[in-house]
């Protein structure tokens, strides 16, 4: 086992939207012979999108997990979505997966959303390696797209591979570590090696220009290496190749590859480079996590003879065999039919079938053992980011965080009789999409769904129509806005009921203060004396966090707000956990109205890439919706404008930016932060809910 771990390979490749990793996953299917063709997103018959959406919008929606081998290795591929709207999908591959393989467009280098993923990988510090995809392309340039690594990203990246040419005169790749040149034949889209020689004449100056910085960046972070540089020895490539593969591991710097999926070059070498460089389970630190009900850390190390412990990382619901659960095996081994214990429910459940997933295809498996990642039918109460392990010898994994959904549109169905359908569809989604919520708006009897974007919500809404037959009206896009207070305050909320027998009693002094923006919800508990028994305070603090539910401005959440519970009173027969949760929630209700409560707003980050000749007209587009333009900078003849924008103001700017620039410009979009509502429109909104 341990040596088929040592040959494993646990990785996704991540990018913007656009920069081609679709059709490098798909060549690395083609060419370990996974597929007979590789597929193409013009034609629509990719094995990785496999949704029906996918293929007609040309874009990843959900991430797709298969497998495939390679010179020995057996490599796990999760291919993820570009898109801002579904950053989810990412967040929760990147937290099971060991490497990743950052796909970069050769013209465009670091766009917004590779930023985004960039900072995920950091959080997840997963190890990294950079393929610069589209090296045909015209305006091409590989050391502008490493310079973007360095100024958008502080990254560390090194080259391990030079192009030879560029546009339509890219013909193969040298290999800095090998010292050789692969050459690809002209005009064939096979992919077929042509030669392979030594460096050529009059590129051997600027091979041993990068290739000596491949090793002194490498003997920089690495002693072992650094050692056998000093003292003048020769090495061979496989020294050079443990040395690259342990400063890539550690994250001392990003080996970049280039090449070009769509014409099928230099996809090869990259593979190789995946099984030299990037971990193995057995690299990665073992994991660690919470003893169950206990405080203790615990860790697991990647053994199959360890107690089994996994982390579900997502819920699909297969309209042939119900939900699916993926999972990674972090230790220990399991059987299809097994019991394993959920340690954030505290239930026990049954295995079922154990399966190997291939894009929407399933290979059946009798058993899946530490490092590997499968999929499991018949988990009826596991969810995304719940641990599965065995029952003695419970562990609690590090659950996902994901971010809060930013718009919402209301949702009915077409015919009055599938009110029930709706709501089921909706549930079902909820729990395949943690950033998709679905709530009930009590005062207009509207549903209302939210989630990361207009076009998250318009894919949520098709999918339901296509996959759960279930057609919906959707109203207009509304903004998830947040409320706060600017300065501290005091309260109390006393509940008193008499009514014949034993009544109610519950009362309670807090003092709230704001806190800095995005730090959340804090409760202190300064009881002293035993002012309010320690039983009843769990009941308070509850009563709080209904209480911070909805605002007094606009009935919105109230967010970043500290709560101190200093005093109180109980009555020995009336007092009740009920009464204490009704006295804590009149308590905050009470304090944030006399804290100067303010709205605020979702702000996004844009970036606009529009020809020049329409510079003017997208700067005053973008003044017109309050948009605040940070800077802008020139790439040929195309001009990139970098600032924020207000959500609400945001809705319908692609047709907008269609018809200013000829459909000649294009944007991308993600949140940033909240921002105080100005009083203005805050006085307009209230007026509107007739508040």
């Amino acid at each position: 086992m341990a040596i088929n771990l040592e040959k494993t390979r646990n990785m996704g490749f991540i990018a913007h939207i656009d920069a081609g990793k679709t059709s490098v996953s798909e060549c690395v299917l083609f060419y370990t012979g996974r597929t007979h063709k590789a597929g193409t997103i013009d034609d629509g018959n990719t094995v990785l999108d496999w949704m029906a959406q996918e293929r007609e919008r040309g874009v990843t929606i959900v991430s797709a997990a298969t497998s495939c081998e390679w010179n020995g290795y057996d490599i796990n591929i999760i291919d993820t979505p570009g898109h801002v709207d579904f950053t989810a999908e990412v967040e929760r591959s990147l937290r099971v997966l060991d490497g990743a393989v950052v796909v970069l467009d050769s013209v465009a280098g670091v766009q917004p959303q590779s930023e985004t993923v960039w900072r995920q990988a950091n959080k997840y510090n997963v190890p990294r390696m950079v393929f610069i995809n589209k090296m045909d392309k015209i305006g091409a340039n590989f050391d502008y797209a490493i310079q973007t690594t360095i100024d958008r990203l502080s990254a560390n990246p090194v080259p391990i591979q030079m192009p030879i040419g560029a546009e339509d005169k890219f013909e193969g790749v040298i290999d800095l570590v090998e010292q050789k040149a692969i050459y690809y034949k002209i005009g064939d889209d096979q992919g077929h090696i042509d030669k392979v020689t030594d460096i050529p004449e009059d590129l051997k100056d600027k091979a041993e220009e990068y290739r000596s910085n491949l090793i002194e960046k490498v003997a920089e972070n690495d002693e072992e290496f650094l050692e056998i540089v000093f003292s003048g020895e020769e090495f061979d490539a496989q020294t050079f190749k443990d040395a690259i593969r342990r400063v890539t591991i550690s994250n001392a710097i990003i080996p970049v590859m280039c090449g070009t999926a769509l014409k099928r070059k230099a996809v090869q070498p990259m593979l190789d480079a995946i099984g030299d460089y990037l971990p193995s389970p057995l690299d990665v630190p073992a994991v660690t996590g919470k003893v169950y009900r206990g405080e203790t850390d615990e860790t697991r190390k990647a053994d199959s003879k360890e107690p089994f412990a996994a982390l579900a990382f997502k819920t699909v619901s297969d309209p042939y065999i119900g939900r699916l659960i993926y999972f990674r095996v972090y230790s220990g081994s399991i059987d299809a039919g097994a019991g394993v214990l959920n340690t954030i429910t505290g239930k026990k459940e049954r295995m079922g079938r154990i399966v190997k997933m291939h894009a929407d295809d399933r290979e059946e498996i009798k058993s899946v053992s530490a490092g590997d990642i499968a999929a499991a039918v018949g988990l009826k109460d596991t969810s995304t980011g719940h641990t599965i392990c065995d029952e003695s010898k419970p562990i609690i994994l590090e659950q996902i965080t994901f971010p809060e959904p930013v718009v919402a549109v209301s949702v009915e169905p077409k015919m009055k009789s599938d009110k029930d359908k709706l709501q089921e569809a909706l549930l079902k989604m909820a729990d395949e999409d943690p950033t998709f919520k679905v709530s009930y708006n009590d005062e207009t009897a509207e549903t209302l769904i939210s989630g990361m974007g207009e076009f998250h919500l318009e894919i949520m809404v098709d999918r339901m129509k296509r996959e759960l037959n279930v057609e919906c009206n959707t109203g207009k896009p509304q903004v998830a806005y947040r409320e706060t207070i600017t300065s501290p305050a005091n309260a109390e909320g006393k509940f008193i009921r008499q009514s014949g027998g034993r009544g109610q009693y519950g009362h309670c002094v807090i003092e709230v203060e704001p806190q800095k923006s995005g730090s959340g919800f804090e409760f202190v508990d300064s009881i002293k004396g035993g002012a309010i028994p320690r039983e009843y305070i769990p009941a308070v603090r509850k009563g709080i966090i209904e209480g911070l539910n909805s605002g007094n401005l606009l009935g919105y959440p109230v967010v970043d707000i500290k709560v101190n519970l200093v005093d109180g009173s109980f009555h020995d027969v009336d007092s009740s956990e009920v009464a204490f949760t009704i006295a804590g929630s009149m308590a905050v209700k009470a304090a944030i109205k006399k804290g100067s409560p303010v709205a605020l707003e979702p702000i996004m980050k844009i970036e606009v890439t529009t020809p020049g000749d329409f510079l003017g007209e997208v700067i005053g587009d973008l003044n017109r919706r309050r948009g605040m333009v940070s800077e802008t900078s020139t790439q040929s003849d195309t001009q990139i404008i970098k600032g924020s924008v207000p959500l609400g103001e945001s809705f319908g700017y692609a047709n907008t930016l269609r018809s200013l620039t000829q459909g000649r410009a294009s944007f991308s979009m993600e949140f940033e932060k909240y921002e105080e509502l100005p009083k203005s429109i805050l006085k307009g909104k209230m007026e509107e809910q007739g508040n």
